[in-house]
């Protein structure tokens, strides 16, 4: 069920409304329109050395002033090479390079990739492991946005609303280290089931951190959503319209907050998020404010889905019951031939996916993630290709950010959430 959700407009500064408009570089502010100064447009680099650009990402940029005439995005290479290393490792072995994909929400790349396989494999895994993949997914969505939130408002100059996202994150860290023993590397999925079950009180440690987290986005939200800085610096700025978000590629928050309430969890539902009720909460502006409104609802929505997890989830079994895609018990690996060969054979050469080929997808923290798999019938995939959302968010900097100030760049460029591993190539 798709959200809108309401805008604070009154707040804005009617003095911020007389600035001159993009395009207007080239005036004095004090000059009459006709009274033109001989300007000459310059070329610079924003980046990679730039504190918001991540060291990894460099801007071309052609500026008349403080206007934006042109920008040439260049996402830098950190020459990590998944999909290649994914092709000489097995299917399991290929789990701890999901995790360096998105490093804010790498339980989610787990889930996604763990799917794929299943997927070729035609095997459901548990109720009880896919509801605590869920749980694993939403504690990964919140933390991902919590670090978009604060991180944007640190570089507007909020420190405060970072040190409360950042003291929140860490919280849902600390529940995160309790389940996969990692607080960010965590490949805890495996194909046909989970590494662990969750362990003996952890429901109430994530029912104690959801309090916790929950009261310091309310302070988060009382510091920015109505603060006429934020507001100004956000409002306007960096939007885009539904139909060129579409034809872009956008997905997640990007493309929700343009007014699309298209979101994977809903649209093609996985796991068993048909069983549990949440809101899609959409903007109708797609600009900045939007996607930071979204951003701000979307976790609250994922608190109330893992509350409604752990009220359905029941006793059971975490993985399928077939050796030949996951590991035997050790009592059985010790003690009887047949473990010890299913063992041996998993580790040496892998779960043996029929030939053919495989896309599989879900809603991470900042859209889609797919992975399509070919495989030749071996242990190894033959080809793997994984579709980030970040890629696809990248290639709509340049229509977001022509004709505004070159301060706008960065509200702009947080607002994507770019995590640099996942758009790797």
């Amino acid at each position: 069920m798709a959200t809108h959700l309401p805008r604070p407009d009154h707040i804005r500064d009617p003095e911020w409304d007389k600035r001159p408009s993009p395009g207007k570089g080239n005036l004095h502010p004090h000059a009459s329109p006709d009274d033109h100064l001989h300007t000459e447009y310059y070329t610079i680099n924003m980046g990679p050395s730039h504190p918001a650009t991540h060291g990894t990402v460099r801007f071309e940029l052609t500026l008349d002033g403080e206007t934006v005439v042109e920008i040439d995005p260049h996402i830098g290479y950190l020459h990590r090479g998944f999909e290649k290393m994914s092709e000489v490792c097995t299917y399991n072995q290929v789990l701890p390079y999901t995790d360096r994909l998105n490093y804010v929400s790498p339980l989610c790349n787990n889930v996604g990739w763990s799917m794929t396989v299943e997927k070729a494999l035609g095997i459901t895994t548990p109720d009880r492991c896919q509801y605590i993949r869920m749980i694993a997914c939403e504690l990964s969505r919140i933390s991902d946005h919590l670090t978009a939130v604060s991180a944007g408002a640190l570089e507007l100059g909020g420190f405060t609303p970072f040190l409360y996202g950042i003291q929140a994150r860490e919280i849902v860290w600390d529940r995160i280290e309790e389940l996969t023993g990692a607080r960010l590397t965590t490949a805890y999925t495996r194909v046909g089931g989970l590494n662990a079950d969750i362990p003996a009180g952890w429901e109430e440690s994530v029912d104690n951190a959801r309090k916790q987290v929950e009261k310091l986005v309310v302070d988060v939200d009382k510091l920015l959503t109505r603060n006429r800085i934020f507001y100004d610096r956000m409002a306007g700025v960096g939007a885009i319209a539904a139909a060129d978000a579409i034809d872009l590629g956008f997905t997640g928050p990007c493309l929700r907050s343009t007014g699309v309430d298209y979101d994977v969890r809903t649209y093609a539902p996985y796991l068993l998020y048909d069983r549990v009720e949440f809101d899609v909460p959409v903007g109708t502006s797609g600009d900045n404010y939007d996607r930071y409104l979204v951003r701000l609802e979307e976790m609250r929505q994922s608190w109330r889905i893992i509350a409604q997890c752990f009220a359905q989830m029941e006793p059971g079994p975490i993985s399928v019951g077939d050796w030949k895609v996951v590991l035997p018990p050790k009592d059985a690996v010790y003690n009887t031939i047949e473990g010890m060969i299913a063992h041996f054979k998993l580790i040496m050469e892998g779960v043996r996916v029929p030939s053919g080929e495989v896309y599989g997808y879900v809603e991470g923290g900042n859209g889609e993630v797919g992975f399509y798999v070919v495989s030749d019938g071996s242990g190894r995939p033959w080809r793997v290709k994984v579709r980030p959302p970040c890629f696809a968010l990248m290639q709509g900097l340049r229509a977001m950010t022509r004709g505004a100030l070159l301060a706008d760049i960065i509200p702009t460029f947080d607002t994507i959430n770019m995590i640099g591993g996942e758009i790797d190539r």
